[in-house]
């Protein structure tokens, strides 16, 4: 065989070495993309699927969480984040007024959990929904905004170590907490509150609606007179 057919043979053999080298890849791509594709469309359904309804600001949810009589014509929809300063303060101002104002207004609290910027509120939010599984929810609510200076600067370990101390001063049983702590339902209502605070057009907290109407600068006397007048118009 003479050098030039040498040459032209190793040129066809590195061509075609070329061609089955491109149809491997569109062939690993298509195969890639087939197994790719399920996946993704089980997770996107698995998604849509296991999200809860979501409930505006003058609806009441089964597993909402209600302060008061149900039948008070007026509606509070508190959104609020466990480790927010603003949140414990709005905590501390409804607790001092809600004496004045529970025989005319139900108070229903949601999560709103903003994670970026607090820490420890996720955690602080399932021990709230787990201790309400045991009867306690309102108590550890109370008990996580009253302790807020103390467990919100601490590492995640030594803040978890809090809670469970506040969980075994409410006699709860922590073993069972931690368990249900895990639960789709638990972490389900907590996501979906923040989705309904997403769609009632939350960006802050806390936010505070009455009667639908998210009241600004929340302060003592703007909650009273806010509840007066939705209270008085629902008389008309």
């Amino acid at each position: 065989m003479s050098k030039r057919d040498q040459q032209r043979q190793k040129k066809e053999a590195m061509q075609q070495a070329a061609v089955q080298r491109e149809q491997s890849k569109k062939l690993f791509g298509k195969v890639a993309l087939f197994g790719i594709v399920p996946v993704l469309a089980i997770l996107v359904l698995y998604t849509l699927f296991t999200q809860g309804p979501i409930y505006s600001t003058v609806e009441i949810a089964e597993n909402d969480h209600v302060r008061g009589r149900e039948s008070n014509p007026v509606t509070i929809v508190v959104y609020a984040d466990f480790q927010c300063p603003a949140c414990a303060t709005e905590n501390a101002t409804m607790t001092q007024l809600w004496p004045s104002i529970r025989d005319k207004a139900h108070l229903i609290f949601r999560h709103f959990p903003i994670t970026a910027a607090h820490p420890h509120t996720w955690t602080a939010s399932l021990y709230a929904e787990a201790a309400s599984n045991q009867g306690k929810f309102w108590e550890m609510h109370d008990y996580l905004f009253a302790t807020q200076s103390i467990w919100a600067s601490l590492p995640s370990f030594a803040a978890e170590q809090e809670f469970e101390s506040y969980a075994l001063e409410l006699n709860l049983d922590v073993d069972q907490m931690k368990l249900d702590m895990e639960s789709d339902e638990l972490i389900s209502k907590v996501r979906n509150d923040q989705r309904s605070g997403n769609s009632s057009g939350v960006l802050s907290t806390p936010a505070l609606f009455v009667n639908g109407k998210l009241l600004a600068r929340p302060s003592r006397n703007r909650i009273v007179e806010a509840v007066e007048e939705a209270y008085a118009d629902s008389a008309d």
